[in-house]
């Protein structure tokens, strides 16, 4: 099985050049039931006939590569409200937002923080939770999400 890193590196030129932006990955291992969920955003927003435009693409890429091995669901979609967040620039985008965050590895004794997003400076996610800042390893984020308001 190819690692994220590596399946991004096969997915997102394919996505770009369908013309939208690769927002992220997530493969989830199921056996025959495992699931390879790719993340787009446009400017425009994403409509159902941009998924199927880009589940094209991403399918005939991956039927070459043949990245993964045994049977999985591809499954294209925008990243919505609650838009899951994969890397620094992500996170720099959202300053003053509020996120979820569960961590690889215990911080402090806890690994799930719900805050708002007050720097991101050199790989490291400052978080105000409670009145009190985290300095969070943006390597160390296993998920991450922003809390939509309404």
């Amino acid at each position: 099985m190819a690692r994220n890193a590596d399946l991004e590196n096969i997915i997102r030129p394919a996505v770009e050049a369908a013309g939208f932006e690769f927002w992220g990955l997530e493969y989830l291992s199921q056996g025959k039931h495992s699931i390879l969920r790719v993340f787009i955003d446009h400017e425009n927003g994403i409509s159902v006939d941009d998924c199927a435009e880009v589940s094209h693409q991403v399918s005939g890429v991956l039927d070459v590569e043949d990245p993964i091995k045994g049977l999985y669901n591809l499954e294209i979609s925008s990243p919505g409200m609650d838009r899951p967040l994969f890397n620094e620039q992500q996170f720099a985008r959202y300053v003053g937002e509020d996120t979820e965050v569960k961590l690889s590895v215990p911080l402090n004794g806890r690994r799930k923080f719900k805050g708002t997003i007050e720097q991101v400076e050199a790989g490291v996610l400052s978080l105000r939770v409670d009145g009190e800042v985290y300095e969070i390893n943006c390597q160390q984020v296993d998920k991450a999400h922003l809390i939509p308001k309404f």
